[in-house]
């Protein structure tokens, strides 16, 4: 993002979006409700994409009626980002949760490349700073005594290719610039809840048992109460924010995910936390803050 196009609200925007990954970061905890509830493995996944729907589905049609668009301009963009987390939660059922993680969280190495090819856009001497304190910190947090991980799995590759198509989605974001942010909501729990099926379909022999009607009944206010508390707000700061403050900072800052992630668990369960959580997280928190102020010297510079 160029000193020109920066937008007034950079600082309140990056905030916000650090409360948003910060809340992902604790999206384990509705989510074991869930699991607890018979929606095990991937149904968890297929019920949290169509259940937004459904909630946004008679405002698109009151848009429609009121002759706004109904919101489904955006297909590729829906279709990247759903994909993205569609392959992120169904990595951990195909190959080791550390792996998974380490694959899809190397996102900002993506979103730089993109950057370059799509936007011509070279990155910034601090960018290699923020790229290094930032995978260093994911390394140090889930790489324990093994060595990088290179694919070796289907899962492996989904993980992979998870954290590829969240970097594409926030690079188009970029590029597109939308006005509004409910066309890009709704798009993408439409097309990406259509991946999301499809992939389940090839997935099904790992999906986990199928829930039962009672299952489903029970569960269902839970996932709405999700839907409107979590996800859909949640959305709408993660799907505007590229286009506003540049996919690269947006790919530094969810990070942020896995220090909430990480210390919750350690303070809500009895998971342990130690040197290597608390120095990681501190990496990974410094990445963010560095993205942030240098990016803005930079462009008041070139004021």
């Amino acid at each position: 993002m160029t000193s020109s196009s920066r937008h007034p609200y950079h600082y309140s925007i990056s905030f916000a979006l650090l409360i948003a990954a910060g809340m992902w970061g604790l999206f384990w905890i509705p989510q074991r409700a869930l699991e607890s509830g018979g929606l095990t493995g991937g149904w968890a996944t297929i019920s949290q994409m169509v259940i937004p729907f459904l909630i946004l589905l008679p405002v698109s049609v009151w848009r429609k009626f009121n002759g706004q668009s109904f919101g489904l301009e955006y297909p590729l963009i829906g279709l990247l980002f759903g994909a993205g987390i569609a392959c992120y939660a169904n990595s951990f059922l195909l190959t080791d949760v550390v792996r998974a993680l380490i694959l899809f969280y190397i996102t900002p190495v993506w979103t730089t490349l993109l950057e370059i090819i799509f936007l011509r856009q070279l990155p910034r001497y601090y960018r290699y700073l923020t790229l290094f304190l930032a995978l260093s910190g994911v390394w140090i947090v889930f790489g324990q005594n093994s060595a990088i991980p290179i694919p070796q799995n289907s899962g492996d590759w989904i993980a992979l290719l998870g954290g590829i198509f969240i970097a594409a989605s926030a690079v188009r974001m970029e590029i597109k610039k939308p006005d509004g942010i409910y066309p890009i909501l709704f798009s993408f729990f439409f097309y990406g809840g259509l991946f999301t099926l499809i992939q389940a379909f090839f997935l099904r022999d790992v999906l986990g048992p199928a829930p039962t009607i009672e299952s489903w009944i029970t569960m269902l206010p839970w996932l709405a109460l999700i839907a409107v508390l979590f996800h859909i707000p949640t959305n709408i700061v993660i799907l505007g924010a590229p286009s506003r403050i540049g996919a690269g900072l947006f790919s530094i800052i969810i990070l942020f995910e896995i220090v909430v992630g990480t210390f919750s668990a350690a303070i809500l369960t009895d998971e342990l936390i130690g040197w290597r959580e608390i120095l990681g997280s501190l990496l990974i928190i410094s990445a963010g803050l560095t993205e942030i102020i240098f990016s803005t010297n930079f462009n008041s510079n070139k004021n």
